[in-house]
């Protein structure tokens, strides 16, 4: 049977085609119909409308209000019957908004599995991103042949609300070292050092990292075409902080760097991919 596919962004248009590649029928559902008649997929005239033809339907949303705006908008898909139904959100939600999508499915009689992705629109075409879910222990076992098409490592935390707060911290890992790589690039290169060289050097040395391995061409290039945006890294900080909050606890490098970001998002620079940041820094 078909999947749906719901979200052609950057990471979701790079998913529904490495789901087609894996032999996969997907019909799509987005909001920009131009944008999903270029990628060549059938397309349905609603989400519930994609889940009445399919079992499983994936989302790949920016945010929590994306996801909220498909699950309730007229015609979405909780207007229709998702009995026997899967829906597997890989959206990086809110902690706190991710339990209610949870209880909102389940109450339709259907099935959620809260997947959050690790990794961008490269590995996503190549089937290397990482997966961690979260809802029952027998939808992600008969989810995870699916998910295997497209993710190499995939983790299950069963608790709700546990897998979006795991992309929450891993995005800090992420947003932190890609700012220090930026910085660290900018010094460099201000002392004379070639930036090529600097970067190879950095690989090798205190900025070995699969941040660093996706960003060096990007870097020497200067090119800022995203793959993961300053707008979506600036949001799940901005969820972090949030979390972080609810647990009374500081956070200290997260703040700094979520700054860098939201500065990045003042300057017009939103939609741009996540290594651009070394513009702030560039002498």
């Amino acid at each position: 049977m078909a999947i749906g596919f719901i979200g052609l962004g950057n990471l979701g248009s790079a998913i529904a085609k490495r789901l087609s590649d894996m032999g996969e029928e997907v019909i799509v559902w987005n909001r920009s119909v131009d944008k999903a008649k270029k990628l060549g997929f059938p397309i349905a005239l609603s989400p519930k409308e994609l889940s009445e033809k399919c079992d499983t339907v994936f989302m790949c949303l920016f945010d929590s209000a994306g996801v909220r705006n498909v699950m309730c908008m007229d015609k979405g898909l909780l207007s229709s019957s998702l009995k026997g139904k899967t829906i597997i959100d890989l959206t990086t939600n809110h902690f706190n908004d991710v339990l209610e999508f949870h209880a909102m499915v389940e109450a339709k009689d259907g099935n959620y599995l809260e997947s959050p992705v690790f990794g961008s629109v490269v590995p996503a075409s190549k089937g290397e991103v990482t997966i961690v879910t979260a809802g029952k222990e027998e939808v992600f076992l008969t989810c995870k042949p699916l998910l295997e098409k497209f993710g190499q490592s995939i983790f299950h935390l069963k608790e709700p609300g546990m897998a979006s707060k795991m992309k929450l911290i891993n995005n800090l890992c992420l947003g932190s070292f890609m700012a220090t790589i930026a910085e660290c690039t900018s010094l460099g290169v201000a002392c004379g050092i070639d930036k090529t060289q600097l970067l190879d050097i950095l690989g090798v040395g205190g900025g070995k990292s699969l941040v660093l391995a996706a960003k060096t061409q990007k870097l020497i290039n200067e090119d800022y075409s995203p793959h993961f945006s300053n707008a979506a890294i600036n949001k799940d900080l901005h969820c972090l902080q949030d979390l972080a909050y609810s647990m009374n606890r500081p956070l200290y490098t997260a703040s700094v760097v979520k700054e860098l970001y939201s500065k990045m998002r003042m300057m017009g620079k939103g939609e741009e991919d996540i290594c651009s940041i070394y513009q702030l820094f560039k002498a």
